[in-house]
């Protein structure tokens, strides 16, 4: 379990996978038309992280996002705990043309990075980097609910991350 502790681990990529899943117009605001629209807002939720020892230990996340009106870019607050870590990440990210692009940063691990992938109205398929740590990231999103599944491919012992979140 020390690889949960190492800067390259998880961070990068629940800040990621949350930071573009989330985030919500005001009523007030001109309508929103990108994948972001709607997502503004608190959300909390859970799942599980997966370790290459076939080990899993259950997080819980809370996640603040706010999104411009034209719901192309968000700015996320996010932190997720377990029984043995805890990770505060912050992100920007923006889409344009389908295609999104950011950055991250989590703050007990010292690491930072670059996002990049594509974006639909209920899907960011992306790609998160960092010094000695990669992987993919699905998010899904309908409504006041969305999914976060990261699958690291480099510098983590970690496999697997599933999250559901909910908004309100």
């Amino acid at each position: 379990m020390s690889d949960l502790n190492q800067p390259k681990s998880l961070g990068f990529g629940l800040a990621l996978a949350l930071g573009l899943a989330l985030p919500l117009a005001s009523p007030f605001a001109a309508v929103a038309e990108g994948p972001f629209a709607g997502l503004s807002g608190y959300w909390t939720g859970g799942g599980t992280i997966s370790l290459d020892n076939g080990s899993s230990e259950r997080i819980r996340c809370k996640a603040v996002y706010a999104v411009n009106d034209a719901g192309n870019a968000l700015n996320q607050s996010l932190r997720c705990a377990s029984d043995s870590y805890r990770l505060e990440i912050s992100g920007n990210i923006s889409v344009s043309g389908g295609q999104v692009t950011g950055t991250w940063g989590e703050a007990t691990r010292h690491a930072n990075g670059n996002i990049s992938g594509h974006a639909s109205n209920s899907e960011i398929q992306a790609r998160v980097d960092g010094a000695g740590f990669s992987a993919g990231l699905q998010v899904r999103f309908r409504g006041n609910k969305q999914s976060v599944s990261i699958r690291p491919t480099s510098g983590t012992a970690i496999t697997n991350v599933a999250i559901t979140l909910g908004k309100g």
